[in-house]
């Protein structure tokens, strides 16, 4: 199963220290095989309202192009645009862009 691609929302996890590093535990599983994983072994791809609500106050617009969709930002009085074809890709893009600027 080591190839297969599980998406597991609105789910209640808890992540538990163990000698061995991090285990993610999925709480309310009875009816789940799955109960557990390795830190290492999860990725987690946030939605758009989450990557929405990490741009924070640097949001100032998304709106459709001709071909996809434009994130805009403003940051420190600048506008700049993030083009994909997915809004959420868009908004990715942005919040890229927008760590990588604070980390400067």
């Amino acid at each position: 199963m080591d190839s297969d691609v599980f998406v597991l929302s609105d789910m209640t996890i808890e992540v538990h220290q163990f000698p061995d590093g991090p285990v993610i535990g999925f709480n309310g599983t009875t009816e789940w095989a799955l109960d557990s994983l390795e830190q290492s072994q999860a990725l987690w791809l946030p939605a758009e309202h989450q990557l929405r609500e990490l741009l924070g106050d640097a949001f100032a617009g998304m709106a459709p192009t001709g071909d996809g969709y434009r994130v805009t930002l403003r940051v420190d009085g600048e506008t700049c645009g993030f083009d994909a074809a997915e809004p959420a890709e868009a908004y990715a893009l942005a919040l890229l862009h927008l760590l990588r600027s604070r980390r400067a």
